[in-house]
């Protein structure tokens, strides 16, 4: 109770202080302020009703459709550990989702039961081990750095799982202790399969409503110009574009944001991705539509209140920190450039590797857009190591996600998380920065000579 109250007034002073003292006056800060609501107003658009919101849903719908006992069978403390790990592998596989959506989900299996092993390779995987933003990778970054990077974030999921169920294993084997002491839940009111399908439904409706752009495109301005890049981020009013090509005084690597009545037209690239994606609703739809159908005929009306009851409970507790998180985020990124960060990042040493490791930690990355971002910053200098570091931390891991995993699991598994993830991408930026050649580990700035 204490421990609670105190927490709340920690926040109150914080908000207080922030207010009182932030130099409003300051044209950075004005700036910033500005682009952290930018951003906040981007998540608001495009993440939270096609992701935030059916993660929820499918959260509610862990903790009161599925089965305590067949959680603990295949992810609890006692299951088999390369079969639990792999399980929660090829679920967030599956997923591929940003490293706020994956925690609804999370949240719910954790609540269940899973073991704090799988739970946390389950909290890994689904934003790192993304097929799609290892091949964009390859593709834009080289093939050994999307080789590197699938490799890494494979091995990662088991790592990360490994290394939390072994720091806290006294707790774990408590809370098998404890899971043999419950009597065993009433018998299911639908069969097995009919719960796995209603929640199959429901994730497929998430993956093609979350479905991304990779954001590939031709900007045709109003005056006849044209800018090569790729969508960053659509506002309600205004385009950010990271250049691909240099015209005239925009450099290669440079973010562009332009106002939507300077944009004549956005020619997309062809993919079989972009595709799905202007399909997107109507599969969703379809995915929406079992969903409702199911519902109706499988759902008993107490158990769909207590389904909403927990969706609901899994807001409130997830979407305020995860708003408040993506602000600040917005607030700190205008605050330091790239060329700034790259500064830092233009070798493959271990300082250098820590702080790759560490932004990625902190910043939020959508699906997809650590690509166009790391490579911006490798055009200001950056080197292949950090390059590495920061894509294997990035996606798992931002300011909000830990934020919320504070309220999920407490703040010491949440620091011990987040050290792991910091710890193994810093080694394997160095192990790979030390594998090439000394001319090839770091690219010099634009318009720099090396």
């Amino acid at each position: 109770m204490f421990a609670r109250e105190g927490k709340i007034a920690v926040a109150f002073v914080a908000v207080f202080l922030t207010a009182y003292t932030l130099p409003l006056a300051d044209p950075k800060v004005s700036v910033a302020i500005v682009e952290a609501f930018k951003l906040l107003q981007w998540y608001a658009r495009n993440h939270t009703l096609a992701c935030v919101v059916p993660a929820l849903f499918i959260a509610g719908g862990i903790i009161t459709f599925l089965s305590p006992d067949a959680v603990m069978r295949y992810l609890g403390p006692k299951s088999n550990k390369f079969g639990a790990y792999t399980v929660a592998s090829v679920a967030g596989v599956v997923l591929a989702v940003c490293s706020c959506s994956v925690l609804p989900m999370f949240a719910g299996i954790y609540q269940l039961g899973a073991g704090l092993g799988p739970a946390s390779a389950f909290l890994y995987s689904g934003p790192a081990i993304n097929i799609l933003a290892i091949f964009l990778t390859a593709r834009v970054l080289g093939f050994d750095l999307g080789l590197w990077r699938a490799l890494g974030a494979i091995g990662f999921a088991f790592l990360v799982g490994l290394g939390m169920a072994w720091m806290f294993r006294k707790e774990e084997q408590a809370k098998v202790e404890a899971a043999m002491q419950t009597p065993d839940p009433p018998p299911a009111r639908r069969r097995g399969w009919q719960s796995a399908l209603l929640l199959a439904s429901m994730i497929g409706f998430l993956v093609f409503s979350d479905w991304f752009n990779p954001g590939d495109a031709i900007v045709k301005r109003t005056d006849g110009s044209e800018v090569r890049g790729v969508v960053l981020q659509e506002m309600h009013d205004e385009v950010m574009i990271q250049v691909q090509e240099s015209v005239g005084t925009i450099r290669a690597g440079e973010r562009l944001t332009l106002p939507k009545s300077e944009i004549a037209a956005i020619v997309e690239a062809k993919s079989w991705v972009m595709d799905v994606f202007h399909m997107r609703w109507l599969l969703a739809g379809a995915c929406g539509l079992a969903v409702a159908l199911m519902t109706w005929r499988w759902v008993e009306r107490d158990e769909f209140k207590l389904w909403m009851h927990n969706t609901w409970g899994f807001a409130k507790l997830l979407i305020p920190l995860l708003f408040g998180g993506v602000f600040v985020v917005g607030f700190i990124s205008a605050l330091l450039p790239d060329r700034q960060i790259a500064a830092l990042v233009g070798d493959n040493g271990l300082r250098a590797n820590v702080i790759a490791s560490l932004v990625g930690a902190l910043f939020y990355f959508a699906t997809l857009t650590e690509v166009p971002i790391v490579q911006a910053l490798m055009e200001h200098g950056m080197a292949r190591g950090p390059a590495l570091a920061l894509l294997l931390a990035g996606p798992a891991l931002s300011l909000p996600n830990m934020l919320v995993l504070v309220k999920v699991m407490g703040v010491k598994k949440t620091l011990a998380f987040s050290a792991i993830i910091v710890v193994v991408a810093t080694g394997a930026g160095m192990i790979y920065g030390a594998t090439l050649p000394a001319a090839a580990g770091s690219i010099a700035p634009t318009g720099v000579s090396p």
